[in-house]
């Protein structure tokens, strides 16, 4: 396999934040040419069964997925995981621990949105919230957007939910030296998700990737939706330089909401090792 694969290895279904089925998922990474692909919910492994049966069935090569929230210079930040036992005691237990403050930041958030006119917010969000126990900001934009007060997602992002804005509730998740390992003691292998989007100095990025490595942690996604061509160079250097595997996905949520489609970015940049060499083992081929 070579890093012109057509591979998407980051996308959510409506078992996290995404608005599409793990089957509809499938179907549409299928219908657009991704050759291997993976599910990767955040903080979930639920729908991981559902996904590789789907992508059998439309013969699509699939690899199981997470994205797990960590908390690094007060700052959150993903690791992707990809090709692990999903039915890992340790994995499961440790992304259980983590999604469970997710209800209580979701009703301080929908306190401090009512403070801010936005009433009914916590109700309203959970009804875009296929998982419960998963609410997270995009459910909560997706209500403020139904109720007329922003006409889209990112005007939601620009005014409230984020850093300084009404609704904005930081939240501790594990800690980068957890996620890495219940991923890699599960088999897989860990990655910085999208490390462009984060607001790092260049200090920061670099403790970020120093630490990643250290603790055991393989890969860092190059291409991927919110990433510019200038950031796939950026990142192909740094994956030389720290010496990390190369992922690709174009973190797609929602055909309304997302950057990317499945399937729609570039090859990775040539000279790169591309994540799903190693994990050649653990893909389940479609036929």
């Amino acid at each position: 396999m070579s890093t012109s694969l057509r591979a998407d290895l980051h996308c959510h279904s409506t078992m996290s934040d995404g608005t599409l089925t793990p089957e509809e998922l499938a179907t549409r990474a299928h219908g657009r040419g991704v050759a291997l692909w993976a599910l990767t919910d955040h903080d979930e492994v639920a729908g991981q069964q559902r996904a590789a049966h789907a992508a059998a069935r439309l013969g699509i090569d699939y690899l199981t997925g997470v994205e797990v929230s960590v908390t690094f210079a007060d700052t959150t930040v993903h690791i992707v995981g990809l090709g692990f036992d999903a039915d890992n005691a340790a994995l499961v237990q440790g992304l259980a621990t983590t999604r469970g403050g997710r209800d209580e930041r979701g009703r301080e958030m929908a306190a401090q949105l009512d403070a801010a006119g936005i009433h009914g917010a916590y109700e309203g969000a959970m009804r875009y919230a296929g998982n419960p126990a998963l609410l997270a900001r995009p459910h909560f934009a997706r209500y403020i957007v139904e109720q007329g007060v922003c006409a889209d997602v990112s005007e939601v992002f620009r005014k409230y939910l984020t850093r300084g804005k009404p609704g904005y509730v930081p939240h501790r998740w594990a800690q980068l030296s957890d996620a890495v390992r219940w991923i890699t003691e599960a088999g897989g292998i860990a990655v910085i998700a999208h490390p462009g989007r984060y607001p790092f100095t260049a200090n920061e990025e670099y403790a970020l990737f120093t630490d990643f490595k250290a603790h055991g942690g393989q890969g860092v996604e190059v291409v991927t939706g919110s990433h510019t061509p200038a950031e796939y160079a950026t990142y192909a250097d740094m994956a030389r330089e720290f010496d990390l595997l190369a992922s690709t996905g174009s973190d797609f949520h929602s055909p309304d909401e997302s950057h990317a489609d499945l399937g729609s970015l570039p090859p990775l940049p040539p000279g790169l090792t591309p994540v799903w060499e190693p994990l050649a083992h653990r893909i389940r081929h479609a036929h």
